[in-house]
Parts: C-alpha cells; sequence; structure tokens
C-alpha cells in the first residue's frame, strides 16, 4: 500500500505565515491598482487565481520535497516573485497602455533582480532542497511566460514570441508521450544564462521607449538561443535514450 508523507506541523505554520504577508500586499496592490490605474474588474480576481494555483503547488510540494521544519528565507524570496509575477499574469487582457507597459517593466524587473537571491540564500543557510530548486524554476517558467504574453499583448512583437514562454511547457507536455524526455538533465550553467536571456530581453522589449523595430528582433535572438538551448538538451537526451537502449539489449 503506497504510503503518503503527512506533512511536518511546523513547516506547514512557516509556510502559511510566510504566504500571508505577501498574500495580503498581493491583493492590496491588485485593488490599489484596479482604483487607481482604471484596471479591469477582474484583475483583482485574476490575481488571485494565479496566487491560489501557485499556493496549491507549494503545499504539494512540500512534505516530499523539503526536508526542512522552515520555509527557510530563499523560498520566501520566491515567494514574493511569485506574487509580482501573479500581478503580472493580471495584466493579461488589460488594455494597451504606455502606462501599463512601464508598471509591467517596473514589476518583472523587480523579480527578475530577485531572482539570483533564492538560490544565494539557500546556499548560505545550507537549505538548498528538491523543493526550493523546483519552486524557483517553476516560478521563472510563468515569468517568461506572462512576460512573453504581455510583449504580445502590448503590441511589441507578434504572436510567435509566445513560443518564448510555451517551449519549456511543451517539453514537459512532449515527456508525457516520450519517456526518454523525462530523463534527468545534467546541471548547465548555460541554461541558467539562456533563462536570464529571455527575462532580460522579454524586459528590454516590453519597455515603452523601445520601438516595435527594435523590441521585435530582440525577443526573435532570445528565441533563437532558446532553441538552439532545447535542441542541445533534447540531443543529449536521446543520445543517453540511445545508450540505455545499446546496453539493455546487450
Amino acid at each position: 500500500m503506497l504510503m503518503v508523507q503527512a506533512p511536518d506541523r511546523h513547516l506547514v505554520r512557516s509556510a502559511v505565515l510566510s504566504i500571508l504577508p505577501p498574500l495580503l500586499l498581493a491583493v492590496l496592490l491588485a485593488c490599489w491598482g484596479t482604483r487607481a490605474l482604471g484596471l479591469g474588474n477582474w484583475y483583482v480576481l485574476k490575481a488571485l487565481v494565479v496566487l491560489a494555483a501557485g499556493a496549491t503547488l507549494v503545499f504539494r510540494g512540500l512534505p516530499d520535497h523539503h526536508p526542512f521544519r522552515s520555509l527557510g528565507a530563499a523560498n520566501r524570496v520566491t515567494m514574493t516573485r511569485g506574487v509580482l509575477v501573479a500581478l503580472l499574469a493580471a495584466l493579461a487582457g488589460e488594455r494597451d497602455s504606455t502606462l501599463l507597459a512601464g508598471i509591467a517593466l517596473a514589476i518583472g524587473t523587480i523579480a527578475a533582480a530577485l531572482d539570483g537571491l533564492d538560490g544565494w540564500l539557500a546556499r548560505k543557510s545550507n537549505m538548498v532542497s528538491r523543493f526550493g530548486a523546483r519552486f524557483d524554476m517553476e516560478t521563472d517558467a510563468l515569468f517568461i511566460l506572462v512576460l512573453a504574453v504581455l510583449t504580445w499583448q502590448f503590441d511589441k512583437a507578434g504572436a510567435w514570441v509566445l513560443l518564448i514562454g510555451l517551449l519549456r511547457y511543451a517539453f514537459v507536455v512532449a515527456g508525457l508521450v516520450m519517456d526518454w524526455l523525462r530523463a534527468p538533465l545534467f546541471p548547465s550553467l548555460r541554461r541558467k544564462a539562456i533563462a536570464v536571456v529571455q527575462m532580460v530581453a522579454l524586459l528590454f522589449a516590453l519597455a515603452p521607449f523601445v520601438p516595435r523595430a527594435v523590441s521585435e528582433p530582440v525577443a526573435g535572438a532570445a528565441l533563437a538561443t532558446l532553441i538552439f538551448s532545447f535542441l542541445v538538451d533534447v540531443a543529449w537526451l536521446r543520445r543517453q535514450a540511445t545508450r540505455v537502449g545499446a546496453s539493455e539489449a546487450a
């Protein structure tokens, strides 16, 4: 019989106390934005849906992948980034305006600046975990997708820019069909650097002062580097699968 590990009550308490302040701040900012910036009536609800989905995944992943009794400062930073990403995500479908693009750029820049802090804090506090690494990765993936959506929404690039955010999810879906794509990948500085390139390129493209004649080729170059990175990883996984298959057949 499969036994499911019960979450440590101290860890759950730490997670709840950690998530409540940024959640409350997000709600207050969303309500303020709705009034002060003339955002749609659905803006607060959209932000809450993203936050609720993120919180659900956090609590589901804690028991099996976070071996500490406290959430830790690193994960709190990632959680703060997640709140900022939720506020950005809720801008999807809002009106196209220079003001909103500028606000999106400001929020996105803060979220990007915090990206390297969580990993540093985890190493410094000796609280590196599978949960923290996955939490950071999923936050980055959603952040890049949201930036791609907003870049398209604010007419800074064509609909193809959405591929920058969707490629990673397409890779995950492909793994449901082809088992060899789900094999662990080797740690890669190249992969991390290209993720940063996507964030910086999309933030630059999103900037109101950058014309489409500049933002579109910049986003295109970022997409090209991302496709190259995925091709390298897919080729490596395929070679590994071929070697395993050959050794099993021998």
